[in-house]
């Protein structure tokens, strides 16, 4: 039996505490955000580097260096070059199937081995199931801390393979994404499966049982467990979760479920992982005690403020041709780290918690199944568009960012309620006490105590 500090859940009934095998087994599968992290940094990085570029993008290179009469803004815009950037997540959109099929571990297993860092998001869900509801927000911070440390080893491995003489130090930088995603493929066998998994597709309550004692660190677990079995019961029930998500009842997880994905990609953060480089070389310079709501808006204040001023500095001193002067080079470098430590705090994290922590078990798969599906679209979209959208707006390009981060904010503000050490189980009375969702969930609710 693991041993741990027993405590009672802010539910007022569960039993637990922090054990050592949860925090291995968080810790092991936040591995799953270093290759996430990885090859989100290594793409930006090798395509702004001139051997891979003549060997497969002549024509970006043949402009970059030959063409003086071409925008700074415009040098990259490639098709092809998004192409290959945004090919890295097309295969993600699948991860979702497996871990509705298979369950939470299966899904981590396959994105290692495939190296598909999409399926390795299947960790955040993981984690919030494992976790009890007060240290649900402490053990998902590892697996942005992981992403955080992945972008970190990719940039330091892209600034020394650069350097190699040959030109061949591109390929070394792909192939040491192998390195995280055997970590993963190989922690993942010695992960529990998750209580709520082990019901949901095996119906062994016994088994659970067991997990759950080793992950609570206590044998008292029959009030946690009564509930998954019930949660279990009445999910199974509901043949179509997408038809159910799509009810008057669910519309605030639905909402939530494209709105947090959607919002999550157009604070631009992934333009700064995959482009930083480019980005660069077009300016001239080669526990949570507080509440999801306020890093929200702390956290899109920063980025806000930092797009703003960017964008600003831009407009205002580079030209289509030329270069930023050393200071206001470095001053963007400066606001950039500003802004990233803004997604850092509040979107970045809270973007995969967050859903992870507000759908009940009948529309768990569904809604999860939702958000990395709308999540991968839109990075794919952003990818795919952002070297022709800098081409055309220029230095307007971090307003339009900018615009879309003031208007999530906004949208935190008034319509995503508090979900802090809310256990699973008391999520739906979040909903029903909320200024504007409470509508559609009581109306619901009488609609059916009339039929019954």
């Amino acid at each position: 039996m693991a041993a741990g500090l027993s405590i009672i859940s802010e539910g007022g009934k569960y039993n637990g505490g922090m054990t050592m095998l949860v925090v291995m087994s968080c810790f092991m599968a936040a591995i799953g955000g270093v290759l996430f992290g990885y090859d989100l940094g290594i793409s930006g990085g090798v395509t702004s580097m001139e051997p891979f570029l003549k060997a497969f993008f002549s024509q970006v290179y043949s402009k970059m260096e030959q063409d003086t009469e071409i925008s700074n803004y415009c040098k990259f815009d490639s098709q092809l070059l998004t192409i290959f950037t945004s090919s890295l997540y097309i295969a993600d959109l699948f991860a979702s199937s497996v871990t509705r099929a298979f369950g939470r571990k299966p899904s981590i297993l396959v994105g290692g081995a495939s190296f598909l860092a999409g399926s390795a998001l299947g960790v955040p869900l993981y984690i919030s199931e494992m976790a009890l509801p007060r240290h649900r927000g402490a053990m998902n911070i590892g697996f942005e801390v992981g992403v955080g440390f992945g972008v970190l080893v990719a940039n330091l491995v892209n600034f020394g393979t650069e350097k190699i003489k040959g030109g061949w130090g591109w390929r070394i930088s792909l192939a040491v994404a192998a390195v995280p995603a055997a970590i993963v493929t190989l922690s993942t066998l010695f992960l529990p499966e998750t209580p709520n998994s082990l019901i949901q597709q095996s119906n062994n309550h016994q088994k659970a049982k067991h997990v759950l004692q080793r992950v609570r660190g206590t044998t008292d677990v029959q009030a946690e467990l009564d509930d998954l079995i019930k949660a279990s019961s009445n999910s199974k029930t509901m043949k179509h979760p997408f038809k159910k998500i799509v009810q008057k009842q669910y519309r605030p997880q639905f909402v939530m479920s494209i709105a947090i994905p959607f919002f999550q990609q157009v604070t631009g953060i992934n333009v700064i992982t995959f482009y930083a480089p480019i980005l660069f070389r077009t300016t001239g310079l080669g526990k949570n005690k507080f509440g999801r709501r306020a890093l929200f808006m702390v956290g899109g204040a920063l980025m806000f403020v930092s797009q703003i001023v960017v964008g600003g500095i831009m407009t205002a001193m580079l030209g289509d041709q030329g270069a930023l002067s050393q200071g206001c080079a470095y001053l963007v470098l400066i606001l950039i780290c500003i802004y990233v430590a803004g997604f850092s705090l509040s979107w970045g994290p809270l973007g995969w918690l967050v859903p992870s922590e507000i759908y009940p078990l009948e529309i768990r798969s569904a809604g999860q199944s939702i958000t990395v599906a709308i999540g991968f679209l839109l990075c794919f979209l952003v990818g795919q568009t952002f070297l022709a959208m800098l081409c055309r707006m220029k230095s307007g390009i971090l307003f339009f960012f900018g615009g879309w981060v003031a208007v999530m904010t906004a949208f935190v503000h008034f319509l995503l309620p508090e979900t802090m050490n809310v256990p699973f189980e008391q999520m739906e009375k979040v909903w029903r006490e909320h200024w504007f969702w409470r509508r559609f969930v009581k109306e619901e609710e009488g609609a059916k105590m009339q039929e019954a």
